[in-house]
């Protein structure tokens, strides 16, 4: 308790400046507001003693934001194509669900045809983390485990991955909703 009396005063201390600090290097403000929220949660949850709180907060800071900067939102299937008739739930339902039609199955064993041979073209490495997180359910955390590499490691190979699959499988998308 005594502990945590400190941490919420040094965090009090420094907290204008430390506001200031994220603000100033992040566009949106309810982000920066976000940056500061987690920092100030990860100095909640911290075990052992920190000798220079205001450096460990910018620095806490400082890796925040570049781990969000990182981080690439992926693009929704509606943003490739918002003029699309076809929305991105019919598509979802067409290629995931269960079949109603001849033409649904067709369009589903089309899909996964050309998503094995893009697939094919995956070094290993990315092939298995994207099939394994995406396709097989494993969570990163659980993949990490097993191959005993870092989770940071397997979504940089994931990453790279989708953003081979989204260009590859591009064209079909737009032959699909063309329909």
């Amino acid at each position: 308790m005594k502990n945590e009396s400190i941490l919420v005063s040094a965090l009090n201390a420094c907290r204008s400046r430390l506001k200031a600090f994220i603000r100033g290097r992040m566009a949106v403000r309810d982000e920066a507001d976000d940056v500061l929220q987690e920092v100030t949660y990860q100095l909640m949850k911290i075990e052992q003693p920190v000798e220079n709180i205001a450096a460990w907060l910018f620095r806490a800071a400082r890796n925040e934001m570049t781990d969000r900067s990182r981080k690439k939102r992926e693009l929704s299937l509606s943003d490739l194509d918002s003029d699309a008739d076809f929305s991105e739930s019919e598509l979802e339902a067409t290629l995931f669900g269960v079949p109603q039609t001849p033409e649904e199955d067709y369009l589903s064993a089309l899909f996964w045809d050309e998503l094995e041979e893009a697939l094919a073209e995956l070094p290993p490495t990315q092939r298995e983390a994207f099939v394994k997180t995406e396709l097989q359910g494993y969570s990163v955390k659980q993949l990490a485990e097993e191959t005993g590499l870092s989770a940071q490691t397997l979504l940089s190979r994931k990453h790279k991955a989708v953003l081979y699959l989204r260009v590859r499988l591009h064209s079909l998308y737009d032959q699909l909703i063309e329909r």
